[in-house]
């Protein structure tokens, strides 16, 4: 987002809402923000749950190797019959008993389905664990955008500090000038360009303020933290001793943990079971049976017998889809045309895995050298606001002089900020890709 957008919004939110009323501060560590978001996150709910739902379908699929059994009763009213020759001639009525009944119970016990139970057991399970690697995923997103928000809510502090500083600084230049210029060594455009210099940085100090609130609100949100609460960075986190691996360690490191590899992993598993489920369909299934039956009346006799007629039996029962000979055939090579896909999408997926992660390890290295840079250059900043301020007093400098030596000061000073962040920011950004944030 352009940054000078987003000031001139936050400014123009503030001078037409108010500010944001503030309840408690405290320090929390971006790990512990991390811990808050895991139980708390509401962008993080769906997915989880989503992980749970595809468990279940795992219990579902299991149920397949449970026996089969159906019962049925049925009660009816039947109407008298007649008889004829066969020409339809020589009427005669054929009185029937009225009140007809039928019970059955039956039972099958699959034995062998050409795998299909077995292969929808495994799809299951291996669709549960993409729900698990989908969950990671989201999971990793979600705190690599936490971590955009803390480390933009230490920048802007630190961009507080030294704007404050600086303000300080103006106003000691300004209360000299001013003494000066009753002393008529100083002119009074000098005094208006120094007060501007000092409107500026207080606008620029209300933008940051507003910056602060915005990035602290969208920080509790995501991580679920209480409403107004004010999160103050942990001051300790520049200091910690970061590694410098080489891209090869941090690569292998994506191999083995990158969500986005192991979903596409899985999707090619899934894919693959997929395709064997379907050529299950041209396997024959065998179940053991057993049933139980109770008619009445007894309608196959003439005349009809009014009783019960109850039998009972046990068998194997075989059944082969003869159609799917020629039906599977178009299923299978479909089955075959997207496990192809999820090899391509796992190679496509590992390339811009391996590319994000030599880009942020470059980056990573760069931001020290960028660190070694800016301090340097506030070093030198420093020194050329001394010796100008100490020139401008001896009246061998000019105002503008001055002004450009306070800006250069303060440019420095903020690169210098944003140096020390991006170091932590493209440590995280690696910890994000390889999966292991």
């Amino acid at each position: 987002m352009n940054n000078l957008r987003l000031l001139t919004g936050l400014l123009s939110i503030v001078l037409s809402g108010g500010g944001v009323c503030a309840y408690g501060q405290s320090v929390i560590t971006l790990e512990e923000i991390f811990e808050t978001a895991e139980t708390n996150s509401i962008q993080l709910r769906p997915s989880i749950t989503a992980q749970t739902e595809a468990e279940r379908e795992i219990s579902v699929a299991r149920a397949g190797r449970l026996p089969d059994i159906n019962a049925s009763l049925s009660l009816s009213y039947i109407g008298d019959g007649f008889t004829t020759k066969r020409n339809f001639s020589d009427y005669q009525k054929a009185p029937i008993p009225h009140f007809g009944n039928a019970l059955s119970l039956s039972i099958t016990q699959p034995v062998y389905t050409g795998g299909a139970v077995t292969s929808a057991i495994e799809l299951a399970e291996l669709k549960s664990t993409a729900a698990r690697y989908a969950t990671d995923f989201q999971r990793d997103n979600i705190r690599f955008q936490l971590t955009g928000f803390y480390l933009d809510i230490y920048k802007y502090n630190n961009l507080k500090t030294v704007v404050e500083g600086n303000i300080a600084a103006a106003q000691k230049v300004l209360h000299e000038m001013n003494a000066r210029y009753e002393q008529g060594t100083a002119l009074q455009n000098d005094i208006t360009r120094y007060e501007l210099l000092v409107s500026n940085l207080e606008l620029q100090l209300v933008r940051i303020n507003n910056t602060i609130d915005i990035l602290n609100t969208n920080l509790i949100t995501a991580a679920g933290l209480p409403d107004g609460t004010i999160v103050i960075p942990d001051s300790t986190i520049l200091a910690r001793s970061l590694p410098k691996d080489n891209a090869a360690w941090w690569q292998a490191e994506a191999e083995a943990n990158s969500p986005s590899l192991s979903l596409a992993r899985s999707g090619v598993d899934i894919s693959r079971k997929a395709e064997s489920l379907v050529r299950s369909e041209r396997l024959p299934k065998i179940g053991l049976q057993a049933g139980w039956s109770m008619d009445g009346p007894i309608l196959v006799e003439v005349p009809p017998i009014n009783r019960n007629l109850s039998y009972w039996y046990v068998g194997v029962g075989i059944s082969y889809n003869i159609s799917s000979l020629y039906k599977s055939n178009k299923s299978l090579s479909r089955s075959r045309a997207a496990t192809q896909r999820s090899i391509e999408q796992l190679d496509a997926t590992r390339e811009n895995v391996n590319l994000a992660v030599n880009a942020d390890h470059v980056r990573y290295l760069e931001a020290y050298e960028e660190l070694k840079t800016r301090q340097k250059s506030v070093e030198l900043a420093e020194r050329n606001y001394r010796t100008t301020s100490t020139r401008y007093s001896a009246d061998m400098a000019l105002i503008t002089d001055m002004l450009d030596a306070a800006n250069s000061k303060l440019d420095a000073e903020q690169q210098l900020v944003n140096a020390r962040i991006n170091i932590i920011y493209y440590y995280y950004k690696l910890l994000f890709t390889t999966g292991k944030i």
